[in-house]
């Protein structure tokens, strides 16, 4: 995972956990538990009857770069039980409370005031502080824990699965009100939200579009198109400043796109735009359903404001009649055609070498990616901002075997 500023990410092990920097990509800290430990944990808050099974962790949850992390068993011989979330002291070498359960813990997310617990049909959220638990919320099954929480004072927002196949619940705790997006068709694979948490980006179980919602009001505002064949997303992120956005998938790619500005300075300006694309995307969903129903292999043409959703704003000025013409052609084929070949195209990709799990966050540096994967491997990626391919910067393999770290 990724810390919440997307500075450096932490990864466990079969004998520990590792926090690695990203810019420049450095080793920042690492521990290993050994099988004779037990008796360091003895002490830990609410953990009288803790047994140390192994060695392995599962999940690592960073608080920005602070000595505090959320800690869950993992591996073959995990170090606590995969029902515990422990809460580590890195300077005191051991834990200070923990959080227990009855079935395996999903996820865990964390901001300075709040932590919360992913399950598979529930979610916990905690006052930091005092560890008392403030919300209790119901999910569909959500085996993938999936969840995203906004880390930035004076915002919190919180992003999960809803109770509806496709569904997203956001919890608004500063206005103290609920919001529920009707994302996808399908199945939630993956949700994000920008670091001010005025973003909520998701994806379905299909991979063909990413779709970015205004939380607050639960409006579409963009829809950006990945591919046309199915794919699982692996993360989503957002470049701090809201100007671009990346996912990774099991397709082996990283795509980048631009993040449209807000269409007009007027608030009901604005929210008239996310009503606008709300009705497009369920006008060109419903048409979907349609073209892969329909017998003959074609499907009714409409028209209206549907014919607009992720028509391409390319400017044509100068470019010809002919250019003109077949953009206009391309435009209307767009108000029959299912949704995946609607949407904005990507503004650069990058390439891995193999189809393994990864993760993408945007560098500190201007236009660059940081692509880590499940193999242990590190990349640093610069992009275009006016298009094209993305070129590989940096590589590093940063889990090794013993044989090769000595």
């Amino acid at each position: 995972n990724f810390n919440q500023d997307q500075g450096c990410f932490a990864c466990g092990t079969d004998n520990g956990f590792r926090i690695y920097n990203v810019e420049p990509f450095k080793e920042t800290f690492r521990r290993r538990f050994d099988l004779d430990e037990v008796n360091r944990d003895e002490g830990a808050a609410n953990s009288e009857n803790t047994v140390v099974q192994g060695t392995g962790i599962g999940i690592v949850e960073m608080l920005f770069r602070c000595n505090i992390l959320a800690l869950v068993g993992g591996g073959h011989t995990p170090r606590f039980s995969p029902n515990k979330v422990m809460l580590w002291d890195d300077h005191q070498s051991r834990p200070i409370g923990e959080l227990s359960f009855r079935v395996e813990v999903r996820a865990v997310k964390l901001r300075r005031d709040k932590i919360v617990v992913v399950l598979e049909h529930k979610i916990y959220v905690y006052n930091f502080s005092d560890l008392k638990i403030l919300r209790q919320l119901d999910t569909c099954a959500n085996p993938a824990g999936l969840c995203a929480l906004s880390p930035t004072q004076g915002s919190t927002v919180m992003a999960c699965p809803g109770l509806n196949k496709g569904q997203v619940r956001v919890e608004l705790f500063d206005l103290g009100s609920t919001k529920f997006v009707s994302a996808h068709d399908g199945e939630l694979a993956h949700l994000a939200l920008s670091l001010d948490g005025t973003r909520l980006a998701t994806a379905s179980d299909k991979g063909t579009l990413i779709r970015v919602f205004d939380p607050s009001t639960a409006t579409l505002l963009h829809e950006f198109r990945r591919g046309a064949d199915r794919a699982t997303i692996y993360s989503i992120a957002f470049s701090p400043t809201l100007q671009y956005i990346a996912c990774s998938s099991d397709k082996g790619t990283v795509h980048v796109w631009v993040m449209p500005e807000p269409c007009g300075g007027e608030d009901g300006e604005t929210s008239r735009h996310g009503e606008i694309a709300s009705e497009a995307a369920s006008s060109a969903r419903a048409r979907e359903r349609e073209s892969s129903e329909s017998t003959s292999g074609r499907a009714p043409v409409r028209s209206g404001s549907s014919e607009r959703v992720g028509e391409d704003t390319t400017n044509t000025n100068g470019a010809g009649p002919l250019l003109a013409t077949a953009h206009g052609a391309f435009s209307f084929a767009k108000g029959f055609l299912p949704t995946y070949f609607s949407g904005e195209r990507s503004l650069a990709q990058f390439r891995l070498p193999d189809f393994t799990k990864s993760c993408v966050a945007f560098g500190p540096s201007p236009e660059t990616l940081i692509v880590v994967t499940a193999e242990g491997t590190y990349y640093k990626v610069s992009f275009d901002k006016n298009g094209g391919g993305c070129e590989q910067r940096e590589f590093n393999r940063f889990m090794k075997s013993e044989l090769e770290e000595e």
